[in-house]
């Protein structure tokens, strides 16, 4: 191919990177900023290629200015994307939970058993020994154990409970996503953890457990927030199972990459609400706050979760494209 030809069929890519460097971050869609990558490597090659390809000193003059003003653009800590992050944290993310089908399944999946397993832990006069067989006598033995005591002011032995509950739940969360893209054992692993939590839960509520005040007066402020972790992240783990299973039409790692860029919200979101719940755990679960007040903290997590997922995340008619939010 001769240079003239060659200038000529790169020249739209170089014009269509040097309109995205005049273009204010903020206002940057997601997939700008996929094409704005592709479009900044291909400028580099071509670069990188000049002497070569014998390309004109004007030419060649203009793609280091080029690059140059995309690796600033790019690598560029100058100002920070407020106004982007607030648009990612007010409507790409919830919307993005909204919308996913992985984050119904897993949530289906996840409460669901959670429940089921809860009622028929609870319920010893008609499913006698459940919840013995789901947990194992001495992990029941272990929870009576660690509840036996009641809240006496101890904040250091209640932190240290916090933490092996932090550490022992967000591990089930990364498990789960890190699952995720083989689905069934992403599934397999969500529906155990809920049979035992819930049948944890639904043991410690029995009347004749009498540590379940106990119980109940550590975990009802953060449970909210971490279940709801829990269940995001294996949302985000099957969203990358079925971007490499179900491509469609796309190759496998096209499909694996659009997916990924589907997960990534769910799974900061889910990050989010382990942090949550870790400062709950640390600091008003173990505390001698009436329980009414853990009581009112969960309803008011619950509600600000179905808040931001359902009000915020519906789709509603954007002004910038007229069409339907993703």
């Amino acid at each position: 191919m001769r240079t003239a030809e060659l200038v000529e069929q790169r020249r739209k890519a170089w014009f269509e990177l040097d309109e995205l460097c005049e273009m204010p971050l903020a206002s940057w869609r997601p997939q700008q900023a996929m094409r704005f990558a592709a479009l900044y490597r291909a400028a580099c090659t071509d670069l990188a290629m000049s002497d070569q390809l014998k390309l004109p000193p004007a030419t060649i003059d203009y793609l280091q200015r080029l690059v140059a003003r995309s690796h600033s653009r790019l690598y560029s800590s100058n100002s920070f994307p407020v106004s982007t992050w607030y648009r990612f944290i007010t409507e790409t993310a919830p919307r993005a939970v909204f919308n996913d089908i992985c984050v119904r399944i897993a949530f289906c999946v996840f409460f669901g058993m959670f429940s089921i397993a809860a009622f028929l832990a609870w319920a010893e006069g008609i499913f006698p020994n459940f919840a013995e067989s789901i947990m194992g006598q001495q992990q029941i033995e272990q929870l009576e154990s660690m509840y036996s005591a009641p809240m006496d002011g101890n904040q250091e032995q209640y932190i240290m409970k916090a933490a092996y509950y932090i550490q022992h739940n967000t591990s089930i969360g990364l498990e789960c996503f890190a699952l995720g893209t083989l689905i069934i054992p992403t599934i397999v692993k969500l529906a155990y953890n809920a049979l035992v939590l819930g049948a944890a839960f639904g043991y410690m509520a029995r009347a004749d457990v009498s540590q379940g005040d106990n119980f109940f007066q550590f975990v009802t402020a953060h449970g909210v927030f971490e279940l709801t972790a829990i269940a995001l992240s294996a949302a985000a783990g099957l969203r990358l199972g079925v971007g490499w299973v179900f491509t469609n039409g796309l190759t496998r790692i096209d499909s694996f990459r659009k997916n990924a860029e589907r997960a990534l919200p769910l799974i900061l979101v889910s990050v989010a609400l382990f942090i949550l719940a870790a400062f709950t755990e640390g600091f008003i679960s173990p505390s001698p706050l009436p329980y009414t007040f853990k009581i009112l903290w969960a309803i008011g997590s619950a509600s600000a979760l179905m808040f931001y997922f359902c009000i915020m995340g519906y789709p509603v008619e954007s002004p910038r494209d007229g069409s339907k939010g993703a």
